[in-house]
């Protein structure tokens, strides 16, 4: 044979099916396009000069393996079409007297000719996009952009060896896949029914029950490290769910219509509902993947987006006021007033010769400990924390009285056995308090409200602040004097003073204010008479940059796996539709013999469709309204708490995915319509 002829055969294979090889080609174009374009940007030299580009270039290196593990898997699946379509025909080159081997050589070529084009132009658009990406995610993270056009030579070779090992993985699965059928059964694989999954009450029911569990798990945890725990296990709970009862309740819900004479007895229902049921094991599990896809959209869209607008809000969360400075005593009895008023004096005299008079002072001492708080009582042994057990850690600040009243501008008095209690991120309502099994103290009163601080926003458990009459004297009460003294000698507690502070300078001497005042605490730490331990102090403004990298990167993270997911939606959609058109094709045909119109066919199609086609973005408004609870949570472990900005992100986001998903919907019905209605075919 002419060393041309596979080659040829394969590439009329592909052009006669170009209705399903080019929305096949065009994602896989697009796959290629986004790796390159993530591993460009990881690789850029533009983001080296960016705040926080270790963080961005570690989240952009584990976006690429997410883009590859996904490629592969959907590829995979979307594979399975193209297979199932063009088995008829490998059977006719079979019975022809054609071998399992000639008809690989076809497959082979098949796979290098899409491989090449999917290679050759996903990397074209993507170097051709990669700039205009990469100024997109400066803008983001409010950084200068050059306009240099630039070739990444280490991204262009990974992105060739991911997607030549995923095509090889392909063709290797359809070449498994022709040897183990034989000719007739290639040959009549497009008219092969499907019969409903059996137990389908039982697996419909399961999949409410694990759905049940999943939602009640999103919107009965109140702790963020709780969400943090339980996140994973709650979205592959969905996941199985929604595969259990897509697949298995709309069989039941199939049988229910065919059950009801008026409505399956009726021109527009009777082919569309008899059509479902005929293959609706894979129809479910289409549906299925589309709704779990359209959930991941959503949510990645709506939280990312909020933490990227609401940066502010989570920058003036953690770092309170312009300067944060905290020192960590080597003992309780360094946080004297002579320490305090020595430090105070020297923050104040730098201050004021760089022209700044601080306001808004926070000024206070604490000691700081860990604990598992449950029912009243608080167990500091950390040796008795285990994971079963997290959702109860809290971290407890003690504060003194005095320096309470004088931040809140209060006149509490405390007598010896009292305290006062506010719980941040957490509810405490008891009226005593036990610690470590001993004492128990009296909560003259429940907080609503203290000073802000970075501190407990940066947690990731609940904090707990503790009023109490006197700092040392107060916490040898409450955890007795030997755990007192056996927590100091084990760091255990340690204790604190926190002083911050507005500056009325623009941002560059923020930073220049926040340097010096970090020589001058050196000195404090170095000189043992003090007893400063260790020390910080941070600048908002000189943070800022960190921040917006941090979250410009997972919202342009988050914008690009969008769109890959999204792809992937709207080709499963398509693929089903078109499945779907030529196995109904002649049912259609045979109604058109008796007498059904082209109107009443577009009529049963629509039934067909809308009956179906918007169950999955139902079914990701249902997923993402019991998400929302756990999101919010997990988003309080980045400091965003405006509860408003992501309602209302998630609002938006949920109405344009619709409006998009209605457009694929139309696109796609008219698809359908013309393969059943015989207005246009496609070449075999």
């Amino acid at each position: 044979m002419k060393a041309e002829f596979y080659p040829k055969l394969a590439w009329n294979g592909i052009r006669k099916n170009k209705t399903l090889y080019l929305p096949y080609i065009l994602t896989c174009i697009g796959m290629v396009m986004m790796y390159y374009i993530i591993l460009f940007l990881q690789y850029s030299d533009a983001l080296s000069h960016l705040p926080g580009a270790g963080t961005l270039r570690s989240m952009l290196g584990l976006g690429g393996w997410i883009i590859a593990i996904f490629a592969l898997i959907f590829l995979f699946y979307t594979n399975s079409f193209l297979v199932r379509r063009r088995k008829k025909e490998f059977g006719l080159y079979n019975i022809l007297g054609m071998d399992k081997w000639n008809i690989g050589r076809i497959l082979f070529w098949e796979a290098m000719i899409v491989a090449a084009f999917s290679l050759a132009i996903g990397l074209v658009a993507g170097i051709a996009l990669s700039k205009l990406a990469e100024l997109g995610l400066v803008n983001v993270l409010k950084g200068d952009a050059t306009y240099t056009l630039s070739i990444a030579p280490e991204a262009i070779f990974r992105t060739g060896i991911v997607f030549c090992v995923i095509f090889t993985l392909l063709f290797l699965n359809t070449l498994r896949q022709i040897r183990l059928s034989n000719a007739i059964a290639l040959l009549h694989s497009d008219s092969a029914g499907e019969k409903p999954p059996k137990a389908n009450w039982f697996f419909g029911i399961l999949g409410a029950v694990v759905l049940a569990g999943a939602y009640s798990i999103a919107v009965s945890i109140k702790e963020p490290i709780s969400a943090l725990l339980w996140f994973f296990a709650a979205a592959v709970m969905v996941i199985l769910g929604s595969y259990l009862l897509f697949i298995s309740g709309s069989v039941m819900f199939c049988r229910i219509l065919q059950k009801k004479k008026n409505y399956y007895y009726q021109p527009n229902h009777f082919v569309s509902v008899s059509s479902m049921a005929y293959r609706m094991k894979r129809n479910g599990a289409g549906l299925a993947s589309v709704c779990i896809l359209a959930t991941m959209v959503l949510v990645m869209i709506s939280s990312t987006t909020s933490l990227y607008f609401g940066v502010e809000d989570v920058l003036n969360t953690r770092y309170p006021k312009e300067i944060n400075l905290e020192t960590w005593m080597q003992d309780v009895g360094d946080l004297n007033d002579q320490n305090i008023s020595a430090m105070r004096e020297a923050i104040l005299g730098i201050s004021n010769a760089y022209g700044s008079k601080p306001e808004n002072n926070t000024d206070y001492r604490f000691a700081s400990l860990s604990g598992l708080l449950e029912n009243g009582v608080l167990e500091t042994d950390v040796k008795k924390f285990n994971t079963n057990t997290y959702s109860n850690v809290y971290q407890v600040y003690f504060v003194p009285v005095d320096d309470y009243n004088r931040m809140m501008g209060t006149r509490e008095t405390l007598e010896k056995g009292e305290i006062l209690v506010y719980a941040y991120r957490a509810k405490f309502q008891a009226s005593t308090l036990t610690v470590n099994g001993g004492g128990t103290v009296q909560v003259k009163k429940h907080l609503d409200k203290f000073i802000g601080s970075g501190n407990a926003a940066m947690n990731a458990v609940p904090s707990m602040y503790i009023v109490v009459p006197n700092l040392e004297s107060g916490l040898k009460e409450l955890i007795g004097p030997a755990n007192f003294n056996e927590g100091k000698d084990s760091d255990t507690i340690s204790f604190h003073w926190t002083y911050e502070f507005d500056t009325q300078l623009n941002g560059d001497q923020q930073i220049a204010l926040a340097a010096k005042l970090r020589a001058t605490l050196r000195n404090f730490n170095t000189n043992a008479e003090h007893g400063v331990d260790s020390y910080s102090c941070d600048s908002r403004e000189a943070n800022r940059g960190d921040f917006y990298g941090t979250f410009g990167g997972l919202f342009f993270l988050g914008v690009v796996l969008s769109i890959v997911f999204i792809f992937a939606a709207v080709l499963i959609i398509y693929y089903k539709q078109i499945s779907e058109g030529y196995e109904d094709q002649d049912r259609f045909e045979i109604m058109q013999q008796v007498g059904m119109t082209k109107k009443e066919i577009r009529r049963s199609i629509n039934s067909q469709l809308l009956t179906v086609f918007f169950m999955p973005l139902i079914g990701a408004g249902i997923h993402l309204a019991f998400a929302f609870p756990m999101i919010r949570k997990l988003l309080l472990l980045f400091n965003l708490n405006n509860v408003t900005l992501f309602a209302l992100t998630t609002i938006i986001s949920f109405l344009v995915f619709a409006v998009f998903y209605t457009f694929v919907y139309r696109i796609t019905s008219n698809a359908y319509y013309n393969i059943v209605s015989g207005m246009k075919t496609t070449e075999q």
